[in-house]
C-alpha cells in the first residue's frame, strides 16, 4: 500500500534495540514492504543488536538533563524512566511523523507509550506489547493508543510472533495510507454527561446539533481530562459542563476523580463555558465491599454489581461547591453557570434514592459564595430538575448568548 504522494512522513519504528533487535528489524522491513517510508528508533539503554536510523543516543539527548541522565549507570529502572522523558520531549520535536509503532515488554512499553501520549489525537499509534492484556490504563491514559498483545515474549522470532507482527505491521501501514479527512465544517463543542445526567445532556444536544459538531464526554474522570485537552489543544470552541461530578470524586475519594487541574483549561483558554450541577450529589465507588469503612452507615445507591453510589452530605456539598465557586471564578472567558434548582440528577428528584433538598441547598449556596461573577461570568438559578426539558433549552440559549 502506498502512502499518498504528498505524504513524505514516516512511520516510526521503535523499540529496545539492545533487546528486540530481531523483531524490531522485521517490523521495519514488514512496514517497509507495504511501501511506507520507514525510521527505525532505538530507546534501548545499552548497545544495540541492529543498524538503526535514530539511536538511543540522539533520543537520550531530548531528556532535560541530558544524555547522562539517561545513561547514568547500570541500574535500569531509572534508565527506563529517564528515556521515557527523553522520548516524550524527543517525539514532540518531530514533524516528519506519519504513525508510530512500537514493541516491548515492561520497560519499552513504559518508554514507548510515553512519548505516544505525547502526540495527537488521530495520529496512528500501535503499541505490540507483552502487557496489553492486562490493566493499560497507566500507559493509554488519555490518549488514542492501540495496544495490541504480542502473546508471545520478545525472545526471538517465532511462527505466531511473526503473525502478529505482521498484522500490527498492515493494520499501521493502512491506517497511515489511508489517513482520515475531515469533510465537516461544524465547529466542536464538548459536553459531560453522566448516566444520571442522559436525558437533560442529550435534549440540550438536540438544540444544537444542527449547528455544532457535539462531542460527549463521559464524566468518568479521564473524560473531564480529555475535555480539557481538547480545550488546550484548540480542537473544541466551547464547552457544556453540565456534569461537574468528578470533582466529587477527587475530594471525597471516589474512583473517578477529576484532576486538580479540572476547569484549568477552560480558565486558561478563556472557551466559552456554561457550567452546571449535575451528579454532584454522589461519589462513586466500585463493588459495596470496595467502600471504605470510613462511610459506613451513609446512603448508598446500588447501581449495579460493580458500581456503588454514596450520596453528598450537606458538609461534603458546601466543600465540593466552595472548590468549584473558586475554580470557576477563574475563568477568564465568558461563563454561565445554571444551578437547577429542583434536582441535579435522576435520583436527586422528588421520591428518588438521593432526594436531599438540604444538601442541594448547601451546594447550590457554597458555589455562589465562593464564585466572584464579572461582566463575563455569572451564575443563574433556574426552578427546575438538570433533566428537564426547559433547563436543556435554557443550557443551550445560555450557550448561544455567549459563543
Amino acid at each position: 500500500m502506498d502512502l499518498p504522494e504528498d505524504n513524505l512522513d514516516r512511520v516510526y519504528v521503535v523499540g529496545t534495540a539492545d533487546t528486540k533487535g530481531s523483531e524490531l528489524a522485521h517490523l521495519a522491513r514488514l512496514i517497509g514492504d507495504t511501501g511506507a517510508p520507514v525510521c527505525r528508533v532505538d530507546v534501548g539503554t545499552r548497545a544495540p543488536e541492529i543498524e538503526v536510523d535514530i539511536s538511543a543516543a540522539e533520543v537520550a539527548a531530548h531528556h532535560p538533563d541530558g544524555a547522562g541522565a539517561v545513561f547514568a549507570g547500570d541500574d535500569r529502572g531509572p534508565a527506563v524512566s529517564a528515556m521515557a522523558a527523553a522520548f516524550s520531549r524527543f517525539v514532540a520535536s518531530r514533524s516528519d511523523i506519519a504513525g508510530v509503532i512500537g514493541i516491548g515488554g515492561g520497560g519499552g512499553t513504559s518508554i514507548i507509550t510515553a512519548g505516544m501520549r505525547r502526540l495527537p489525537y488521530g495520529l496512528p499509534k500501535i503499541m505490540v506489547s507483552t502487557l496489553a492484556s492486562g490493566d493499560v490504563a497507566p500507559y493509554v491514559d488519555i490518549s488514542d493508543i492501540i495496544m495490541m498483545p504480542s502473546v508471545t515474549d520478545f525472545a526471538g522470532l517465532n511462527q505466531l510472533s511473526r503473525m502478529i507482527l505482521h498484522n500490527a505491521a498492515r493494520a499501521m501501514a493502512g491506517m497511515v495510507g489511508t489517513p482520515y479527512r475531515e469533510t465537516g465544517k461544524q465547529r466542536s463543542i464538548g459536553l459531560t454527561m453522566f448516566g444520571v445526567t442522559t436525558q437533560g445532556v442529550s435534549s440540550t444536544i438536540g438544540h444544537l446539533k444542527d449547528t455544532y459538531d457535539c462531542m460527549v464526554f463521559h464524566a468518568t474522570g479521564t473524560g473531564g481530562r480529555t475535555m480539557e485537552k481538547l480545550v488546550a489543544d484548540g480542537v473544541l470552541s466551547g464547552v457544556l459542563d453540565l456534569t461537574t461530578t468528578e470533582v466529587c470524586d477527587l475530594l471525597l475519594g471516589g474512583v473517578l476523580p477529576a484532576s486538580a487541574d479540572r476547569f484549568g483549561a477552560i480558565a486558561r483558554s478563556g472557551v466559552p463555558y456554561v457550567g452546571s450541577v449535575g451528579a454532584l450529589d454522589m461519589v462513586n465507588f466500585w463493588a459495596p465491599d470496595t467502600v471504605p469503612k470510613i462511610f459506613d452507615g451513609r446512603r448508598f445507591y446500588h447501581h449495579n454489581s460493580n458500581v456503588t453510589l454514596m450520596r453528598t452530605t450537606p458538609d461534603e456539598c458546601r466543600l465540593i461547591g466552595e472548590w468549584i465557586g473558586r475554580k470557576l471564578s477563574a475563568c477568564k472567558g465568558p461563563v454561565r453557570f445554571l444551578i437547577p434548582e429542583k434536582g441535579v440528577s435522576a435520583l436527586d428528584i422528588k421520591g428518588g434514592a438521593f432526594f436531599d433538598p438540604e444538601a442541594d441547598e448547601a451546594l447550590f449556596r457554597a458555589i455562589e459564595s465562593a464564585f466572584v461573577p464579572s461582566a463575563g461570568r455569572r451564575i443563574e438559578r433556574l426552578p427546575l430538575h438538570i433533566n428537564d426539558a426547559g433547563f436543556a433549552k435554557a443550557a443551550a440559549d445560555a450557550f448561544l448568548s455567549i459563543i
